[in-house]
């Protein structure tokens, strides 16, 4: 294959997690995935630090979408609804890879260490969204309140999306589980 084939990444991508479910991310090995890609391993490190990567890529774009919509919302808007705008403005990239997110959080459900690093992915996310609340001029403690109840509900509505076959869009149970929360914590 020539060096500079475009899809590259996608490839490594697809072969990474295709052999993370037959055989599990510890057995699977970097020379594994480019061989079932048909690609050598200098370009798997040219696109991923390691191969757990390949099952975290994308964070920063993620994070700098959520923090930029934050930032950007109108300034009468409430704290919590801004986190709402950021969450729905980032269910769009999941949404034309929902087989490839229920097949990722199958393998990382069978790893602790994975389990750990998607952990630190969601503190990453309440911290990156509480620094954007704060720049909009949100006090302590509601902005980091209403970061964490946003990745809180981000959470549970991607799990109950990646459990539901088919059906509605990842922007639609985010905004189910919004409004669990608001009925929740309704006076």
């Amino acid at each position: 294959m020539g060096r500079w084939e475009p899809g590259a990444r996608e490839r490594l991508q697809r072969a990474a997690l295709e052999l993370y479910v037959e055989r599990g991310f510890e057995q699977t090995t970097v020379a594994e995935i480019t061989n079932r890609a048909g690609l050598t391993e200098r370009t798997f490190f040219r696109h991923f630090a390691d191969k757990r990567e390949v099952l975290f890529s994308g964070q920063d774009e993620l994070l700098e979408s959520c923090v930029n919509t934050i930032v950007g919302a109108p300034e009468a808007t409430a704290p919590l609804d801004a986190v709402a705008e950021a969450l729905q403005a980032i269910s769009a990239r999941f949404e034309e890879r929902r087989e490839f997110s229920r097949q990722r959080q199958t393998v990382i459900a069978a790893n602790a260490g994975l389990q750990e690093r998607e952990l630190l992915k969601l503190a990453a996310l309440a911290s990156a969204t509480a620094d954007a609340l704060r720049r909009r001029g949100v006090t302590e403690p509601t902005a980091s309140l209403a970061a964490e109840a946003g990745v809180a509900v981000f959470k549970i509505a991607f799990e109950r999306w990646i459990g539901e076959p088919g059906g509605r869009t990842l922007a639609d149970v985010i905004q189910d589980s919004l409004d669990h929360l608001k009925a929740a914590t309704a006076g």
